[in-house]
């Protein structure tokens, strides 16, 4: 008799297996490109048959726009929280800026320069890019308008502020590949003085000693990405729904069309 024992093969939930391939293709995808997200490439880093990820996502359009999705909402979460409880709006966005720097921010700008370039051929990306560029303005634009609140800030302006902020964070993130050692110090803190103007604050505000307060200053975006993709998914599942709803709705009023036709003609009969 052998003594060998044979491993039990955990069969994994339909939602946990999604789960891992988003995971994975995410993590891919902040370390690789977004080209390198292929069902194929996927499978090898599961050690599972192509076929189980075409399961899932028989498009892999579709899993290159829901990486991505999922790693820049993970991006958003760490950095510009919905809930603050732990500081003010202030500590926050200093906070933010401390995190918008170094290597790991790096991989994150290299995604975003990624996926504009390829939402430009792929219309389901695009979608996907346009969406978290909008929910980019809107939470720091809360954050903002938290601090005018409070009297932390001052701007009439919050949403033209949120939108400079990120659009020179997004310049400076253009040259994650670049050599930047010899970057003048006004040009490396351009974005923290573009913040203090906007929002009226004494320059040095943000990155003064102590500014984050006991904010954690750590950030792994493959760590933020998987933390994401339960909250990506029911984002998914929410637009499906939507859009399956506008086709019915469509085809409803499709259908009644010919009907209140035949009413109003036998009417001016």
């Amino acid at each position: 008799m052998s003594s060998s024992v044979q491993r039990k093969r955990i069969r994994k939930s339909p939602e946990a297996r999604r789960a891992e391939i988003v995971a994975t293709a995410a993590r891919i995808a902040l370390t690789e490109g977004l080209e390198c997200v292929t069902l194929r490439r996927v499978a090898e880093e599961l050690t599972v048959r192509p076929g189980l990820i075409s399961h899932y996502f028989p498009s892999a359009e579709d899993l290159v726009a829901e990486a991505f999705s999922v790693a820049a909402l993970g991006e958003l979460d760490t950095l510009l929280p919905q809930e603050r409880p732990d500081g003010t709006p202030a500590q926050y966005l200093a906070r933010y800026f401390a995190l918008s720097s170094g290597e790991a921010y790096d991989d994150i700008s290299r995604l975003w320069i990624n996926a504009r370039h390829l939402s430009r051929y792929r219309p389901v990306l695009r979608d996907v890019v346009t969406r978290m560029e909008l929910a980019s303005d809107d939470r720091l634009e809360a954050l903002i308008l938290d601090g005018v609140a409070r009297g932390e800030f001052r701007t009439d302006e919050a949403r033209s502020a949120a939108i400079q902020i990120l659009v020179v964070l997004d310049g400076l993130g253009a040259h994650a590949n670049s050599d930047r050692t010899d970057r003048p110090a006004a040009v490396t803190r351009l974005a923290l003085s573009t913040a203090e103007r906007a929002l009226a604050l004494p320059h040095g505000t943000l990155d003064a000693p102590g500014a984050t307060g006991a904010l954690p200053l750590d950030f792994s975006p493959t760590e933020a990405a998987e933390a994401a993709v339960p909250r990506a998914a029911a984002q998914a599942a929410e637009a499906q729904a939507a859009e399956a709803q506008a086709a019915e709705a469509a085809a409803s009023a499709q259908a009644a069309a010919p009907e209140a036709a035949a009413s109003t003609a036998a009417a001016g009969a």
